[in-house]
This record gives C-alpha cells, sequence and structure tokens, in this order.
C-alpha cells in the first residue's frame, strides 16, 4: 500500500510541475524564443541585471563580449532627482556617452579595454523611448565592423558596474563619461527636478500600480504614470502579441517589470514575454501590455478604444472596453 501511494504521490507532482511548466501556454523545452509566438513563462526578473556585469565578470573571457551583445529593445526615459531625464534600455539599465567619441560624424573612440568596462550597445532591435523623437535614434560601424546605437550621432555604451536598473555610477567618470538624455545631450537636471523652490516633490510610482481614472475607473499605469493597454487581438494562451513591425511604433510594449515593484495588481501570469523580434515585455495575467505614444503625460488616456481593439488595463489584467 505504502509504495502504491508513493508512486501516486509522485505521478501528481509529475502532473503539478508539468501545469507549471505551461504557464501561459509556454511550449514544454522552448528554451528560445525566436520564432515562436510562446512567451517564457519565467517570473519577470528581479535584482540581477541580466548581462554578467561586475568586475568579476570581466577577463575571464566571453562575459564582456555577452553583456555587449545584449539588444537595447524598447528604450525608456528615467526622470532622475540628481540627472534629470536619463536614457534606459530595456531592463532599466542607463545608457551613457564619451566625451572623446564625434556625434557629427558618428565615431566611437572606446576599443579594447576600455570596451570591455563600456560595452558598446548594440544597433540591432532598438526601439525609441515613448514621447521622444524617433528620427535619432541610429548607428556606426565600430573598428570591429559591429554596429553601434547611437542617439543623435553620439555611440551609447552600458557601464558594467552598474549593477541594477536605476543605477548611474558611470556617470563623471574620468570627467568624460555622461548619462544620455534621450536627445543625446549630456543629462542636465532641471529647475524642477533640481528642486530648487522647495515645493512639494512629485512621488515616485512603483514600476506598475493602480491608478483611478475619473472615466474608466481603476487602470493599470507605469512607472511614470502612464496609462497601460491590452490590444484585443493579441492572446494569452497560448502568449502572443499581434502588435510588431510599425504598430510597436505607436505601442511600445512595456519592459519587463520586477514583480516585488508592484502594487495593487494581480500577481498572477505575471511573467516576461520573449517576443519573437527580441524584444522583452511585460504581461499580466499573461496578457501582454503596452503604453501609447499619442499619451504625452501622466492622466492621459488617448489609447483607450482606438480601432475597437486598445483598451486600458484594470488590475486584474481584464480589458476596460468602456469609451472616455
Amino acid at each position: 500500500m505504502a509504495t502504491w501511494r508513493n508512486a501516486s504521490l509522485a505521478v501528481t507532482a509529475a502532473a503539478v510541475l508539468a501545469l507549471t511548466a505551461t504557464a501561459c501556454g509556454q511550449d514544454k523545452g522552448s528554451a528560445s524564443p525566436k520564432g515562436q509566438s510562446v512567451g517564457n513563462a519565467a517570473q519577470a526578473a528581479g535584482s540581477g541585471n541580466g548581462y554578467g556585469y561586475g568586475d568579476a565578470g570581466y577577463g575571464s573571457g566571453g562575459t564582456a563580449n555577452q553583456a555587449a551583445a545584449k539588444a537595447a529593445g524598447q528604450l525608456a526615459v528615467w526622470d532622475s532627482k540628481e540627472l534629470g531625464k536619463v536614457v534606459t534600455d530595456s531592463a532599466g539599465f542607463t545608457l551613457y556617452r564619451f566625451d572623446k567619441d564625434t556625434a557629427s560624424p558618428p565615431k566611437s573612440n572606446c576599443d579594447g579595454d576600455c570596451a570591455k568596462l563600456w560595452p558598446a550597445v548594440p544597433a540591432s532591435s532598438v526601439t525609441a523611448a515613448p514621447g521622444t523623437d524617433a528620427s535619432l535614434i541610429g548607428e556606426v560601424t565600430r573598428t570591429d565592423g559591429s554596429k553601434q546605437l547611437t542617439i543623435a550621432g553620439w555611440p551609447m555604451y552600458r557601464y558594467t558596474k552598474d549593477t541594477k536598473p536605476g543605477d548611474a555610477t558611470g556617470e563623471g567618470v574620468g570627467g568624460t563619461w555622461h548619462a544620455s538624455a534621450p536627445d543625446g545631450k549630456k543629462a542636465t537636471p532641471s529647475a524642477d527636478s533640481a528642486g530648487a523652490g522647495g515645493g512639494a516633490e512629485t512621488p515616485s510610482l512603483p514600476g506598475l500600480s493602480v491608478r483611478d481614472d475619473p472615466k474608466l475607473g481603476k487602470i493599470i499605469v507605469d512607472s511614470r504614470g502612464m496609462t497601460v493597454y491590452r490590444f484585443k487581438k493579441d492572446s494569452a494562451w497560448p502568449m502572443k502579441s499581434a502588435c510588431t513591425g510599425d504598430c510597436l511604433k505607436k505601442w511600445p510594449v512595456v519592459a519587463p517589470v520586477d514583480k516585488k515593484d508592484t502594487e495593487g495588481i494581480i500577481q498572477k501570469g505575471f511573467v516576461t514575454f520573449n517576443r519573437p523580434d527580441g524584444l522583452k515585455q511585460q504581461s499580466v495575467n499573461c496578457w501582454p501590455i503596452y503604453t501609447y505614444a499619442g499619451d504625452s503625460k501622466p492622466g492621459d488616456t488617448n489609447g483607450q478604444g482606438v480601432g475597437g481593439t486598445w483598451w486600458a488595463v484594470s488590475p486584474e489584467g481584464k480589458l476596460i472596453a468602456t469609451t472616455k
């Protein structure tokens, strides 16, 4: 009898593991998302940087190259109290510019050991940050033949000593390295962000939270307070996005958010979708989520009902299919 009971428990455990492995429609054994519509159902990344950065990682042969090869994906803008508006990659890591480079014509002067400490950001699979000038995004060919991302002609880099999203430890290094603003200039705090007037500061928001909209009710917003949307043509099982190509210029994906950096939203199906185009997209209740380029400030809901297919998202991850 004991033998039968143990065997039964083993079968039950295996079934549970199988169900877990197929959360959000993940295909078993599909480790690579390329060419597939099914997302990676792993939990959204925590505090690890995902790039293998850190002093211990370098000099071992290959780690720096792996870091340098990471595509920036959907760029974002971080409003820093100390630095002003700073451009980041899709994972929230600060992008930098080098004073010894040139923007006209674009040219990188960081090679060899310099590039190990300051990995060049690849030019492939990059989408401009929402609300920024997409025409400023370009590329430059490095001495090794690889293509490097440029913003307004300035080559972009990451810094290996930034260990988590939001770090900007490379700012001012050597007097020549600076966090980049969304227009390619050196990030500079505005008069408002400097707090010279002593007024109340706008409270910072979690990566994803809930706002009570006067017309739509409770809706999900991102860390900037911008409304989050779902696309009716997407699917959650299997997880698939029908917004590709030019669609993403109007509807940028929401980059992965740490599950602990949320407030008031459903935790079920809170996973990262590894899109076939190489971008990493956050999902809520297994549904891919987006922002709208037509929303220019927090509180805007201009994307609501567009084409009868785009709708704001409730804290439960459901569509709020009502007009404003």
